[in-house]
């Protein structure tokens, strides 16, 4: 009787060799693919991407007849911070900081009847003043610096808020844009504060583009005619707190419309 032979063995290393086999195949294969995707994406070029031209900048008539108008509607712009001195005129931009102006007024309005100088602001102490504009943002650090400011303006500066930027800038709390809202608002400097509302009505419409409030201010007192200046940054500030507002601008009762070059309004 013939034996009976067992093949199990030789055909599991023939079907482990062709499984092998068909790998290397599918390597080979993948790799192939792979490397003519890998040289099409170096030869192809790249996907042309739509570039939105600059605007084309104002013109000397187009920026005096804006201010023209901001003035014909709203001939003597007032700032919206509650204050009764210089003195409470920059403790009242140094409080508003990272905050509304209606908040700001809220809280003043126990605080300046008491302490509308800086003798009276250091009498009244850092806890109490605390206690009184804890309604505000950051009232802790915004308490600190008007206690050390108000020191300072006695010690150097005989109690009096000096008519000076770099002065206002080295006290506690106060910036540049703080110091020119004191210097417009207190003395009638024809300075320009850019604040989150003035920033975005320079670049939205065209009229002062820049990637920093510095920037922004330093093209609009280069641009903006001399008899407009003393006004202009409040023109712009309400114009963008209640016009050309960050959301959804109300173009359709835009002063400027027509000249504005942000090519999403709406009008």
């Amino acid at each position: 009787m013939a034996k009976k032979i067992t093949v199990s063995g030789a055909r599991t290393r023939v079907g482990t060799a062709a499984r092998s086999a068909a790998g290397k195949t599918r390597d080979n294969n993948q790799g192939k693919t792979s490397g003519a995707a890998a040289r099409k994406a170096r030869t192809s070029p790249a996907p042309k991407t739509k570039t939105r031209a600059a605007p084309r900048p104002w013109s000397a008539a187009e920026i005096a007849e804006a201010f023209g108008r901001f003035r014909a509607a709203n001939p003597e712009p007032k700032g919206e911070l509650e204050h009764l001195n210089p003195f409470t005129l920059l403790v009242a931009v140094v409080l508003s900081a990272q905050a509304t102006d209606a908040g700001v007024n809220k809280a003043t309005r126990n605080l300046f009847p008491i302490a509308d100088t800086p003798q009276k602001m250091v009498a009244l102490g850092e806890d109490r003043l605390r206690d009184i504009i804890k309604t505000i943002g950051l009232f802790r650090t915004k308490a600190k610096n008007v206690i050390a400011l108000s020191h300072l303006l006695i010690a150097n500066h005989g109690g009096e808020v000096p008519r000076d930027r770099a002065a206002l800038e080295a006290l506690p709390g106060v910036g540049r844009k703080t110091a020119n809202v004191v210097l417009n608002i207190a003395f009638g400097e024809p300075t320009i504060a850019v604040d989150t509302h003035l920033f975005r009505v320079g670049n939205r419409t065209g009229l002062a583009p820049g990637k920093t409030p510095l920037e922004v201010e330093e093209t609009l007192d280069r641009v903006i005619p001399a008899e407009f200046k003393r006004h202009a940054h409040h023109w712009l500030i309400l114009h963008g707190r209640y016009t050309c507002v960050a959301r959804k601008p109300l173009c359709e009762r835009c002063l400027i419309n027509d000249l504005c070059r942000w090519p999403e309004k709406t009008v």
